[in-house]
Order: structure tokens, then sequence, then C-alpha cells
């Protein structure tokens, strides 16, 4: 038997594979590689054609025989495809790709043209399903937007707010706008500012830069922390602060994205001892009425990468956080 045989056994027909008791368990999706995919590499491919599911998921398929290219079952995830080449995939459903379906949360749209949308996240939205949260998420209400966004990676997600943090994001609704949006981000073109609400009174300067690299805490794997990246490994990660106004409970202060690093203002703020109010992950407590931490994204700035148009959004504290401000003595005070 040829080293090969079994990259080129051809998969058994849909006939075939209606008539099996598992039938009810697999779809079979038709595609076509485009030109613009010529010559990548079928794992990768497979990841542009099929977003709704993980690269490790697909690689798993390909391996097993599931991956046809013009009849022919390819079992190499290496395998260079050609432009036109007829695809089709058996699919094992996953929870994830289950998930990848549209529902309508009446999502808060701020702004959208064709290429972009910029939308206004509540409290409580995950962005992106994960295990604990496969539906009601920004994902899912995006998709009820715009089906088409299906043939999108993420559909269009490029950056996330944690689930309890409420705010501004930007998000694609074209590959060409994704693909520069996530090269913005990427070059810090992309200006998030922030305000949250902060444990205890504010000592020295209004201004303080916290540039202290994050990584995964290495006590309590679900944290994030500050961390010496000569005996561990993170992200170097920086964070401009502004005192708006401090009283004794605590301060409002004002947040500066330098980089996007996992609860990075969360982390920063504790770590110079100004934990966010509510945020019992990182330091934290709860008060009466306010159980989430008390972090907003307000203001949102770029250029438009297709147009070249300045682009500037800016949604004022939500009810619960205006609340927890007027509990402290604090007021909203915005530039």
């Amino acid at each position: 038997m040829s080293p090969n045989h079994k990259a080129t056994q051809a998969l058994p027909t849909l006939a075939e594979i209606e008539n099996d008791e598992l039938a009810t368990e697999v779809e079979v999706r038709d595609l076509a590689i485009p030109t613009e995919l010529h010559r990548q590499r079928l794992d990768r491919a497979l990841v542009s054609l099929l977003p709704e599911f993980s690269r490790n998921h697909l690689k798993h398929m390909i391996e097993e025989g599931c991956v046809t290219l013009n009849s022919q079952v390819v079992s190499k995830v290496a395998h260079l495809v050609k432009a036109f080449e007829a695809c089709q995939v058996r699919l094992q459903p996953t929870d994830m790709s289950q998930a990848f379906v549209p529902q309508d949360l009446s999502i808060d749209v701020v702004f959208e043209d064709e290429h972009l949308r910029v939308i206004h996240k509540p409290v409580g939205m995950v962005v992106h399903p994960a295990p604990g949260n496969w539906s009601g998420t920004l994902l899912n209400g995006l998709l009820h937007l715009d089906p088409g966004l299906k043939l999108i990676p993420r559909a269009g997600i490029v950056h996330r707010l944690d689930k309890d943090t409420s705010g501004l994001m930007v998000t694609a609704r074209t590959r060409a706008a994704m693909d520069a949006l996530v090269q913005m981000i990427a070059a810090r073109q992309v200006h998030r500012e922030y305000l949250a609400i902060a444990h205890r009174p504010w000592r020295g300067a209004l201004l303080r830069e916290v540039d202290a690299p994050i990584g995964r805490d290495p006590r309590q794997r679900l944290r994030m922390a500050v961390v010496d990246l000569a005996k561990q490994s993170g992200k170097t990660a920086h964070t401009s602060l502004r005192c708006l106004e401090s009283q004794d409970a605590g301060c409002l202060v004002h947040c500066t994205l330098h980089t996007g690093r996992t609860h990075q203002i969360r982390v920063h703020m504790s770590s110079i001892g100004h934990p966010l109010l509510a945020d019992t992950l990182y330091g934290g407590t709860h008060t009466a009425n306010l159980q989430r931490q008390a972090l907003h994204a307000y203001k949102l700035g770029f250029i438009h990468p297709m147009t070249g148009e300045s682009l500037q959004f800016r949604r004022d504290l939500p009810p619960d956080l205006t609340q927890a401000l007027s509990d402290w003595g604090l007021s909203e005070v915005l530039s």
C-alpha cells in the first residue's frame, strides 16, 4: 500500500453518510477555495472559510480524513490548497460551532457604515462565546444584525471588553476592515479611554504612568498579575492614569490604554494600591448598589481604516456607576 494511500482515499458519499446511524450528528459543508487563499496551508484556509470552528478542531478533522479537495481526501494540515478547488468538509458539531448563531440581543449601535460598527456593550454581556457562555454574546448579536459576518473570523470582533465592563467597542463588517483594524490596534492607533472608580483616596501626582508587564498569576491561574519578565512569561503593558477627583472613600480615575492586555486596567490599578470598586478578583469589594467592577470604556477614537476619516465616540457613565459616584461623594468630571 502506498504511504499516501490515506491522503487519496475517497470520502463516503453524501448518501452513505445519510444512511449512517450517526448522520444526524454530521453536517457536510461544500466550499470553494477563493483566489486569496491560493497556496495557503489547508488548516489556515479552513480557519478563514469556517471561522466558527477553532483551528485545533479543524486540524483534528483534517487528520481524521474529514476533508476532501476535488473529491480526494487530504489528511495533511500543511497541504497547500489551490484556487477554485472544490472542498468538502464533514463537520462534527462542537459547543463552539453551535454557539455561532444569530440572536436578537438589541445591540446598541453608536455608528455604522459598510465597513465597520461601533457599539456600546452593556454590563453583563460576554463578547465571544466561551465555556459557560455559549449564547447571548456580542458575537451572537452581531450575527443577527449582519448574517454576512459569519464569513469573517470572530464575526468581525477585533478587541474585547470584560463581561462586567461596559462601554465602546469597534467591530469590522468586512475582512479588509478587520485586517486593517487589527493592524491599527497592534500599532496603538486605536485610542481607548476608560473611567474607573477605585478604592482609597489618591495620593501623589494626579498623573501617573504605569509601565509594568502583565502575565498569568502563578498563584491563581484565573487572575492576571504584574510579573517580572526575567522570571516568568508575560507581555509589556502601559497605562496612563489621571485622577479626576478624590474623596476619603475612593477616587475617580481616567485611564488610557497604550497596550491591550487581559484585565490591564484592573491589574495596574490594583498593583498601585487602588483596586477597582467591586472588583473582587483584584482586591475590590462590593457595595450595596454595585456588584460589578467599576470600569467603563467611555471614549474611542481612530482613523477610519477605509475612508481616512477621523472618528471620535463617547458614552458617559451608565446609571449604576453614576450612582456609585454619588454614594462616594464624587462627581462625573469629564473632558
